[in-house]
């Protein structure tokens, strides 16, 4: 096990039409501590992926630094880095069995030449033991052990993705790597993985740099996300936290679904010595703790974000609501257990997350409950988050 470390690291393709260059990354600078499980998130062309292609030795870094324990890997090939990849589409061998697909790497790193097995005939047993011991450890770890004499084409998918997984546990390295695992996954299969995943981490404690696009993933498999944008790290943090106290408008509305409303041109308003933030057709006040950040924005425009989750049906709030804001039902998905409201306000579209006994019907009127103590706020020229 080892610690990772990228250090000012960039990557700068050349556009092959306008010959312009494209920073795929830019200047990241990253620590994954050793065991952790750390997923790289964001949307498609964010750079996530680039950045686990140069930390595996497949991708030619323009600049920076890549460190695997202590070691500075940056001309390391790939085989010498001591690091197991899963990838998206599996990448099995189909004319070898699962037990063949686990051990081939293992008989390129581990076994000698033929003729030096010849010689030694003895030694070479012995590694053939210690192979198998490898791979019927890990089959059992991922249950797998009644399927290592079929073919890649005989399983199913979470079949397949489990002998992937095999191949890179019987490696021992030091570092996984894993590019959107589950994504060729069926919903039912992704959630079981997802567990699978998550415990078989906690057995291994091995450093995990974990690649998708689905914020549920992220949400759920993570010690720490690192939130990504067009090359730059938005954001790292525990995934509470960014869902918490997002850095800017792009990580609070990525992360979330449905994703957190944004009311622009709001102002920022000063009544008997509390914020309240005027939103044109409503005023909503906030804590007078919020003042402090809020001060340099008096009178000043703002962008207000509040997540869907506290946008409540007002007939809902025990102890009734002190604040209410008349809304038009415009939509309502029945989720089960919950529902999602959309709504307008004198224009402005609103989404809310309610339970499902909601009073509200569509083309109807709605008085609803903003939480506002959870309410956040941004600058609107930086979109940084001021709350």
């Amino acid at each position: 096990m080892a610690s990772v470390t990228l250090k000012k690291l960039n990557k700068t393709f050349v556009d092959p039409q306008s010959k312009k260059e494209v920073r795929a990354v830019a200047d990241l600078d990253l620590e994954i501590h050793d065991g952790e499980f750390l997923v790289l998130v964001g949307p498609s062309g964010c750079g996530k992926t680039t950045t686990m292609r140069m930390v595996a030795g497949l991708e030619e870094i323009t600049s920076g630094e890549i460190r695997i324990g202590e070691t500075l890997v940056n001309d390391v090939p790939p085989r010498d880095r001591n690091i197991a990849m899963v990838f998206q589409n599996y990448a099995l061998y189909p004319h070898m069995s699962v037990y063949e697909n686990m051990a081939f790497g293992l008989k390129l790193r581990m076994m000698p030449p033929l003729w030096k097995q010849l010689a030694d005939w003895g030694g070479a047993q012995k590694i053939k033991g210690e192979i198998d011991e490898k791979i019927q450890k890990a089959a059992r770890k991922l249950a797998i052990t009644e399927y290592l004499d079929r073919k890649p084409k005989a399983l199913s998918g979470g079949q397949r993705q489990r002998v992937a997984l095999g191949r890179a546990i019987v490696r021992d390295p030091q570092v996984f790597l894993m590019d959107e695992p589950l994504s060729n996954l069926d919903a039912k299969l992704r959630v079981q993985t997802r567990f699978e995943l998550i415990n078989l981490h906690r057995d291994l404690n091995v450093t995990t740099i974990y690649v998708t696009h689905d914020q549920v993933e992220a949400m759920t498999m993570g010690q720490r996300i690192v939130v990504m944008n067009h090359g730059l790290l938005q954001q790292c943090d525990t995934p509470q936290n960014i869902y918490d106290h997002p850095a800017n408008m792009f990580v609070a509305g990525f992360i979330g679904m449905p994703p957190m409303n944004f009311i622009h041109d709001a102002m920022v308003r000063l009544v008997d010595g509390k914020p309240v933030i005027d939103c044109g057709t409503f005023k909503l006040p906030l804590p007078a703790h919020r003042l402090e950040k809020l001060s340099p924005y008096i009178d000043k425009k703002v962008v207000l974000g509040v997540r869907p989750e506290h946008i409540n049906d007002a007939t809902l709030v025990q102890g009734g609501a002190e604040y209410v804001v008349r809304t038009k039902v415009d939509v309502i998905e029945r989720m089960g257990s919950m529902s999602n409201l959309y709504l307008s306000v004198d224009g402005t579209p609103l989404i809310s997350v309610v339970d499902a006994t909601t009073i509200a019907k569509e083309g109807a009127p709605l008085d609803v409950a903003f939480k506002s103590e959870v309410a956040h706020v941004f600058d609107p020229g930086t979109e940084v988050a001021l709350f």
